[in-house]
């Protein structure tokens, strides 16, 4: 009887959990849910300071704000909205969200292991390997789910700021060739910024918009540093700062922090294959 019994409670988890998706995919297709944020309709006329494209305000975010914004206290929004530490992470990464969005997002993370833990469970249950021990498994899982979201977002943020450390000699030596030729720090930024596609680029891109709307460059290129924490960079930064403020050539100037850069690289690659010596002693197939 007790097998029975744990065999109907598993059918009706299966299909009440079917009944909730189709009622929330009912739900979804209402007109009030599919209209276009303010932030949308807006962003068509504010281009010139967002950028080309317009504001990323996509479904996949506006999902994210409901979500968190329907399943948890409001005090904890306002910690999501305002936490500095995850603000940062979120602009190193380059990810265009927010803190409350981050966390709506894994809100859904946890949201989806509860349920694959919960399916896994009545999948045992059903096969009659059920044990009570199987009761932790929902948690665990929704709690990992959460870990790996904010783990994608630490690789994410790792891999970005490897990305940038790599662009900056080329950035610094391209800066240093336009300075020469002529040309002010500012256009030298700009040129730079709309030839180049990598992310160091669409930072400076960032700075030179910054410029255009009344910041000053030396506090606007300290900004970019701050944001995005690269020891490299931030020396970069201010030894163009002190350039700017003391009349320095600028052109010896970046040369010599191009310079520096690619001595910090060079170090950088030794230490790495310092490290992964054991690796290297794989064999490679060689292609005939």
């Amino acid at each position: 009887m007790t097998g029975f019994a744990a065999s109907d409670a598993a059918y009706a988890v299966v299909l009440g959990s079917a009944l909730g998706v189709g009622i929330c995919l009912l739900i979804s297709l209402a007109p009030r849910w599919g209209a276009p944020t303010l932030a949308r309709r807006i962003a068509p006329y504010i281009r010139d300071v967002t950028g080309p494209q317009g504001l990323d305000v996509g479904s996949s975010r506006l999902l994210g704000n409901l979500a968190w914004s329907a399943l948890a206290p409001g005090r904890w929004v306002r910690w999501a909205a305002g936490d500095d530490i995850l603000t940062r992470r979120l602009h190193r990464a380059g990810w265009s969200i927010d803190g409350s969005t981050f966390r709506g997002r894994q809100l859904g993370w946890a949201i989806a292991g509860l349920g694959a833990g919960g399916l896994l469970v009545v999948l045992l249950v059903l096969v009659g390997r059920g044990s009570p021990a199987l009761g932790l498994l929902p948690p665990v899982a929704a709690v990992a789910a959460a870990l790996g979201y904010d783990a994608r977002l630490s690789r994410a943020s790792r891999a970005r700021a490897t990305r940038i450390e790599e662009e900056l000699p080329t950035i610094l030596e391209f800066l240093a060739l336009c300075l020469s030729a002529g040309e002010g720090i500012l256009d030298s930024l700009r040129r730079v910024s709309d030839i180049g596609a990598g992310e160091l680029t669409a930072e400076l891109r960032g700075v030179v918009v910054a410029v255009g709307t009344g910041s000053p460059l030396s506090e606007s290129l300290t900004r970019m540093a701050a944001g995005l924490e690269i020891p490299a960079l931030s020396r970069a930064v201010d030894q163009i700062a002190a350039a700017l403020e003391r009349g320095a050539p600028l052109a010896h100037v970046l040369q010599a922090q191009a310079s520096d850069a690619r001595e910090d690289a060079k170090r950088s690659l030794i230490e790495r294959a310092g490290r992964k010596e054991i690796y290297m002693l794989f064999p490679v197939k060689q292609e005939s």
